[in-house]
């Protein structure tokens, strides 16, 4: 077998009206993105630890999301809608490069936001390029291991004459469920891998909340406590929204599971949360909203 084709009757699902839909939602997750990655290196006031970090998370949204919806827009416009053995996997292993490096990312997030609230004067010496840097370096690692891991295992499996996959990209269970090998190893690494991941970086997370919201509460005035919520209700609202889909897909018993409840779920978190994220950002972060008004009324930006 040298190749994959995709699932034609998910594909025929959605009509041209659709297809211009998802290029619309590409066009403004590239837009989006970049133009927070540009935006935070213009704007000197924007050269802290939050907003590397949302670069870098701006930067996995991108890449994540183009590795599927470029192929999958091209699949709904082509009649012939394969993809080879090296492509599946060239996708499969960079889509679980930047998936679990963004759920890490998120993570050292929180941490950071932990650090800003609970140690205001310290924490740009805290929080110095070198530490920044390292708990950038760590998503990223975590990622290649992720990527490797389930990339290597698939397709060492021996795969059946039915070629076509229920899926509209090459996601791990999908891929397995075309092997006449046994998977059990496979879905229960995928399995074991993902409550792990998906533990350590909510832990991460939550910890983080609990001493965010013990700093919270003792700050005196209203004001200060309202600021310091607000500085995370964006944070938490992209964690919200990323986890939920996920946890949704990987960790739920396989028995529970519906093909086409996972594609739809998937649809979501490739298409839709990449896009969500820098629009959640430029809408409910005040610095962000005046650096953008700044440059749309023509002000020059200091740099660097």
């Amino acid at each position: 077998m040298n190749s994959f084709f995709r699932d034609s009757q998910t594909l025929q699902n959605f009509s041209s009206l659709f297809s211009l839909f998802f290029l619309a939602v590409y066009l403004i997750t590239l837009l989006g993105n970049l133009g927070m990655i540009i935006l935070i290196r213009i704007t000197l006031q924007l050269h802290t630890p939050m907003y590397f970090f949302l670069s870098n998370l701006s930067f996995v949204d991108l890449c994540y999301s183009t590795v599927v919806t470029p192929k999958m827009l091209m699949d709904l416009v082509t009649k012939r809608k394969a993809i080879s053995l090296t492509g599946c996997a060239l996708q499969m292993w960079f889509f679980g490069l930047f998936l679990a490096t963004e759920c890490f990312l998120l993570a050292a997030m929180a941490y950071d936001r932990y650090m800003a609230i609970s140690n205001p004067l310290l924490y740009a010496v805290i929080m110095s390029r070198r530490v920044c840097t390292q708990l950038i370096i760590a998503p990223y690692l975590l990622g290649v291991l992720n990527a490797t891991t389930h990339t290597t295992l698939t397709f060492q499996l021996a795969f059946c004459r039915t070629s076509t996959i229920n899926h509209f990209f090459c996601d791990i269970p999908a891929v397995i469920s075309l092997s006449c090998s046994d998977t059990r190893l496979n879905k229960g690494v995928l399995f074991g891998l993902s409550c792990t991941f998906g533990i350590v970086s909510t832990s991460i997370i939550i910890v983080s909340y609990i001493y965010i919201l013990m700093a919270i509460l003792r700050i005196r005035s209203n004001k200060g406590r309202r600021k310091a919520f607000s500085t995370c209700s964006t944070h938490l609202t992209v964690v919200s929204i990323f986890y939920g889909t996920l946890f949704f897909i990987y960790v739920r018993p396989s028995s529970r599971s519906s093909a086409d409840e996972d594609k739809m779920v998937s649809m979501f978190y490739t298409v839709m949360i990449p896009m969500l994220n820098p629009l959640i950002y430029s809408f409910r972060n005040k610095e962000v909203k005046d650096a953008v008004r700044r440059l749309t009324r023509g002000k020059n930006l200091p740099m660097q």
